[in-house]
């Protein structure tokens, strides 16, 4: 099985940031622009383009749109979320030019508006975002950004929207995001068993190929990189060769 390798770029105020474990208050700032590193990204090859709005996951609207907008312009498909509420922003995003709208908060809280999203638009439109924690036995989910704790679990949720036609699954294991402690394989070795039916994203601290090849083997249809393509770790070009 082939794996998609995602570049991901983070915005807050505009700017390039990482996050370490969701952490708003532990933030690194890079010195590139956006559209220079997306940019960079495309001559790379990379087809896809993971774009995370974090004022507007913390809000809850889409603080980062006029720069989305521009990064949907660098010559690759853009999946983008982050402050997604209504059906109004999803409209904003497909009209901005993103091809898959990344639903993380509001799929935890409303999946049923989010399952009539999904028959309306088409279920290839969007990826639902599971970002998960492992607490107390359970996988937790985590809402507005990281920041709010729900009662629904990744174990409840994937499978309903599996259910419900969903497509594409990205799901973080929020303590490794930023972290470059590589991904957590058994989640998604949980992931492959519980909705073997879903492309599964993973993401949440990469640091070398070999994560890259062991995600493929635990059954993930697509890897986001972040922090370990912005600090040179490898290069996009080997990740995307591996």
């Amino acid at each position: 099985m082939n794996v998609e390798v995602i570049p991901a770029i983070d915005l807050r105020g505009g700017q390039v940031v990482r996050l370490r474990q969701g952490d708003y208050a532990q933030e690194t700032q890079y010195a590139c622009a956006p559209q220079e590193l997306a940019a960079r990204y495309a001559r790379a090859g990379a087809r896809w383009l993971h774009v995370v709005d974090l004022d507007g996951a913390r809000a809850g609207d889409l603080a980062n749109l006029s720069v989305i907008s521009a990064l949907a312009k660098a010559g690759m498909q853009v999946q983008a979320g982050g402050g997604v509420r209504a059906q109004d922003d999803v409209h904003r995003l497909f009209d901005a030019g993103v091809s898959r709208v990344v639903l993380g908060s509001v799929a935890i809280r409303d999946p049923e508006r989010v399952a009539r999203w999904l028959d309306a638009y088409g279920a290839e439109r969007f990826t639902i975002a599971l970002d998960t924690r492992y607490r107390d036995g359970v996988w937790s989910l985590p809402s507005a950004g990281w920041t709010e704790e729900e009662t629904r679990t990744l174990d409840e949720l994937a499978p309903w929207y599996a259910h419900h036609g969903a497509r594409h699954l990205l799901c973080t294991d929020i303590e490794r995001d930023g972290m470059l402690a590589g991904f957590n394989l058994a989640l998604y070795c949980h992931l492959a068993q519980i909705v073997p039916q879903l492309a599964v994203q993973a993401s949440g601290g990469v640091r070398s190929l070999d994560d890259i090849r062991t995600a493929r083997e635990a059954g993930a249809h697509g890897v986001i990189l972040g922090r370990a393509l912005l600090e040179g770790r490898f290069t996009l070009e080997d990740a995307l060769a591996c």
